[in-house]
């Protein structure tokens, strides 16, 4: 398990991704909910399978309601599917979701561009350049988990400068059902590093408040995000396709016959 995932960013059950905190002293619920975000990354439990409550709450020491409330998270962050009395099972990882809802997202991520730019106060820009900044100490220091959260946060800004609701409503929306697929590509530092040179970009052209080249660098940096998304996880799928297919070919332990123990 990477150091990443035992220090990965978690989320209370009643805040928003951006109200994700940035440090400060670990409780209960930040442990679980860093426990079981790196079990899930690693798919320990397989796509579709319940939850095992018992066990979990065994192997991380809480009882039912902290361990249900740490899967509502989870839920939030697309890991999880709760299921109404009949328990929680593990959100399947579905390639085919990917294109469509990058499509989408390239749509509004230019419709922020053209917006923004001239709608967006000296004081959101500031704020941007500060969120920057420390998306550059997290790379540095190798925090994925960090840099996930503030790379949510810096996009949600953008939207949020475009003053219109149903943008960012919808926005939201879409950040919230690839949120799983974040934490997949950004275990790969080569992808880290070319998003963050794409913020750069995108900075520059906010500042300039240049709104066709604020647009296009928006949507290209949706692309290249999606494509990369879709190929981790389609690597993921055929993985886990591959080591099912293994499992199936190889032939269960026989005990061992009690007439030829005797014999021996």
């Amino acid at each position: 398990m990477s150091a990443d995932k035992q220090t990965a960013l978690t989320l209370r059950s009643d805040e928003t991704l951006d109200d994700a905190p940035s440090g400060g002293s670990s409780t209960l619920h930040d442990n679980l909910l860093t426990g079981l975000r790196a079990m899930f990354m690693a798919s320990e439990l397989p796509d579709g399978s319940r939850i095992p409550e018992a066990e979990l709450c065994q192997r991380f020491g809480v009882s039912r309601t902290p361990l249900r409330e740490a899967l509502k998270v989870m839920a939030a962050e697309g890991f999880v599917i709760l299921r109404p009395n009949r328990g929680a099972i593990v959100a399947p990882i579905a390639p085919e979701e990917v294109g469509p809802v990058f499509e989408f997202k390239g749509a509004l991520e230019r419709l922020i561009g053209l917006t923004a730019a001239e709608r967006a106060t000296d004081e959101e820009i500031a704020a941007l350049e500060a969120l920057h900044l420390q998306l550059n100490e997290a790379l540095s220091a190798g925090r994925h988990g960090d840099y996930t959260h503030l790379n949510y946060r810096f996009h949600r800004g953008l939207a949020q400068a475009t003053r219109n609701p149903l943008l960012i409503q919808n926005y939201e929306a879409v950040q919230q059902k690839i949120w799983r697929y974040r934490f997949l590509v950004n275990e790969h530092d080569r992808r880290l590093q070319q998003s963050f040179a794409e913020h750069e970009r995108i900075l520059t052209a906010l500042k300039a408040r240049t709104p066709l080249d604020l647009a296009e660098r928006l949507e290209s940096h949706s692309r290249l995000t999606g494509q990369a998304m879709l190929a981790v996880v389609a690597s993921r799928k055929l993985e886990t396709a591959s080591e099912t297919a293994k499992k199936r070919r190889t032939p269960a332990r026989r005990s061992p016959n009690p007439i030829d123990t005797e014999q021996t």
